[in-house]
């Protein structure tokens, strides 16, 4: 294995808030590595990772976009970067989760004026859970009302974070103009247009940081023995011994590293360069994933001479055609290559393999693991298959979407559109696991699914810009659940038909209890084969079947099934018969126990100024809301509650007129809830 290489490689997610200035900074990053030689901006609708038309007239990222960058810090060998930036808003959740997914690191950007924001939240907690280390970065330091240490505060208190900030900024706001380095023992100095002058500390700046410094070494100390023995020892802690240790501590996830900047104002951008470089993963220092192979479970460290192992993660159609995204976490991808899938059982033939540049594409003869590649040409690929060798086929776990919350039906205003708009719904659906196409079976009208209204307002416009077909909308759908209100044991489902030729028989009987959480469980209680093995499965599908729709026309959640006795015929039984069984079985067991139905309730905050928190918390009220906090900041007011989805249609709108057009919301989903009478 080529570890040489390997360690030299950092695939890293840009995550944010909307609008904390992650596109602005990843420019940035491109600019100084050289990448680019001409810097886009997101409010000129030319910024590199923002391509899509649709994300340069509106301003924001959509989709995460890849793009590859060179990095060499002090006397080190270049390094290759690999960096993903992702959406802000909470609409385009899936896009940070199945990026987090297969990214080693991230950096996490914080506005200065605007601190730990709910997406703020939400970005971080998704990064936790996927163990991804992190080093943070303070952005817009230039703008007024801009507090380094507020956001360090914010940090520790909203995010339960061990912010270790590496150095302290000189001046803020318009008089923001350096950074004092704790790590190296030097101050930087930003001119206008980029320039930097690096001074190392003279004795009187040690006088005045070496107490700082010295808070750093204690702080990282704590969790890093190598550094503690150290610090207790008396060595003297240089740069490489402080550096090896923030690594280790970063790695293990004990604490996070904290620069500061002005992405748009180029500066801080090359420390951040730095500390991506010293502080986050290469692929060698990730824990080897599990696969689940025909024998049992594959550790894959990343070897290149180690089996295929490849997590296909994201979708996009270009110009050049679909673009399949691919993680490899162990062995060799080659152009020509035939491959297994976990989708397929056919497998699937790499024509083309690409390293993708924003929007461009270029041809590359092999991928090994640790790099994220794409594939030209697969026009069904699914997010979240593994590809593996045909001689042993492998999978992974696959990237969990969120169900979608709200629908829209749309209908094209021509006839003539309606097998393109079948055609744009489906390479839509496909990109995005939390979007779903569906036929209402009552009207026969198209339900899209979508997790909030900016999410299905971006969709329906890039089906009639990239698609041009003209559709209208209908009244906005949600997403109600059921849940079983009590157990029921003992129910019977059962199916005869013996009379002449070949018959139908099955004979089931299942119990039914609710569970505390929202999964659907089904369990095996059969015992001395009273059902033949075979059958078992079949009696599971007609169960999760019946479950697709309750007695009041929901899914149903939070139930656990379990199939307790049965009968089978020798000749008369089919997988058929005892589909048929399993489902009247739960219909009944849901008629007797009864459902109740469960609504989605938002997370709601509200950006508002002061003088209209009055209206703003009246309105929420009214729309059967609760307010858990109200938090003021100098006039304006940030203010936390929940909200049934129901009652948020068009509420962005109600929210403008209420307050001028000063205030603005961000919601998500929160949970389901039990529907309010009104």
């Amino acid at each position: 294995m080529n570890t040489q290489i390997l360690s030299r490689r950092r695939n890293l997610g840009i995550i944010a808030h909307i609008d904390a200035g992650k596109t602005t900074l990843t420019e940035r990053l491109l600019w100084k590595s050289g990448e680019i030689h001409r810097v886009g901006e997101v409010h000129d609708g030319n910024a590199t990772t923002d391509f899509s038309a649709i994300e340069r007239e509106r301003g924001i990222t959509i989709g995460a976009a890849a793009v590859q960058a060179q990095w060499a810090p002090r006397d080190l060998p270049p390094h290759r970067l690999t960096l993903i930036d992702t959406p802000g808003h909470i609409d385009f959740a899936i896009e940070v989760e199945r990026s987090l997914r297969v990214l080693d690191g991230a950096v996490a950007v914080f506005s200065a004026v605007d601190g730990v924001q709910p997406q703020s939240e939400t970005v971080w907690r998704q990064a936790r859970r996927h163990r991804v280390p992190l080093i943070a970065f303070v952005n817009k330091m230039d703008r007024v009302g801009a507090s380094f240490e507020r956001v360090l505060e914010q940090l520790r208190d909203k995010l339960q974070a061990r912010p270790w900030a590496l150095g302290v900024p000189l001046g803020s706001e318009s008089d923001f103009s350096g950074w004092v380095d704790l790590v190296d023992e030097r101050v930087l100095q930003w001119r206008d247009g980029g320039v930097v002058t690096i001074t190392p500390w003279d004795d009187a700046a040690r006088s005045q940081w070496q107490p700082r410094r010295d808070a750093l070494v204690e702080a990282v100390a704590d969790h890093d023995e190598g550094l503690a023995d150290a610090w207790l020892e008396g060595r003297v802690i240089d740069a490489e011994l402080l550096r090896a240790a923030l690594r280790r501590a970063t790695l293990a996830g004990a604490g996070v590293p904290v620069l500061a900047g002005a992405a748009f104002k180029d500066k801080g951008i090359e420390a951040l360069l730095d500390a991506v470089v010293d502080y986050l993963p290469s692929p060698l220092d990730r824990p080897a994933v599990t696969a689940e192979g025909e024998a049992g479970d594959v550790l894959l460290p990343p070897d290149p001479e180690g089996p295929l192992a490849g997590l296909l993660f994201k979708i996009t159609h270009q110009q050049h055609g679909a673009l399949s995204f691919v993680r490899l976490y162990s062995g060799t991808l080659k152009a020509g290559d035939a491959v297994a899938s976990s989708q397929h059982p056919q497998g699937r033939r790499v024509s083309r393999l690409v390293r993708v540049q924003a929007d461009q594409t270029h041809d590359i003869e092999q991928a090994v693991a640790g790099d994220i590649v794409a594939v030209l040409g697969w026009k069904d690929a699914v997010s979240g298959e593994t590809l593996s060798a045909r001689d042993q086929p492998l999978r992974l776990e696959s990237i969990q979407a969120q169900a979608p919350v709200l629908a829209w039906r749309l209908e094209p205003a021509r006839a003539a559109d309606l097998i393109r708009m079948a055609q744009g719904l489906a390479s839509l659906a496909q990109e995005d696991p939390s979007f779903r196409v569906e036929t209402d079976r009552e009207s026969g009208e198209t339900l899209v699914w979508g997790m909030g209204e900016l999410h299905l307002e971006v969709m329906v416009e890039r089906l009639r810009s990239e698609w041009k077909v003209d559709v209208g909308i209908g009244s906005p759908r949600v997403a109600y659940q059921e849940m079983p209100l009590r157990a029921v044991s003992g129910v019977v489902g059962r199916v005869v038909k013996q009379s002449g030729g070949q018959g139908q028989f099955a004979h089931v009987v299942l119990d039914v209890a609710p569970r505390e959480d929202d999964q659907v469980v089904f369990n095996d209680r059969i015992v001395g084969g009273v059902i033949p093995r075979g059958f078992i499965a079949a009696v599971e599908k007609g169960a999760r079947a019946a479950l697709s729709e309750g007695p009041q026309g929901h899914p149903v959640v939070g139930i656990e099934v379990t199939l307790v006795d049965g009968q089978a015929h020798a000749k008369d039984s089919s997988d058929m018969a005892f589909h048929r069984a399993g489902s009247e079985a739960v219909r009944a067991a849901l008629a007797s126990a009864g459902t109740q139905v469960l609504e989605p309730v938002m997370a709601v905050t509200v950006h508002s100024p002061s003088a209209s928190v009055g209206d703003v918390v009246g309105d929420l009220n009214r729309r059967h809301g609760r307010v858990a906090r109200i938090e003021d900041q100098e006039g304006r007011a940030e203010v936390s509650g929940f909200a049934p989805l129901a009652q948020l249609v068009g509420y962005t709108t109600a929210l403008r007129s209420l307050s001028q057009g000063r205030a603005s919301s961000e919601a998500h989903l929160h949970g389901y809830e039990p529907v309010r009478a009104a």
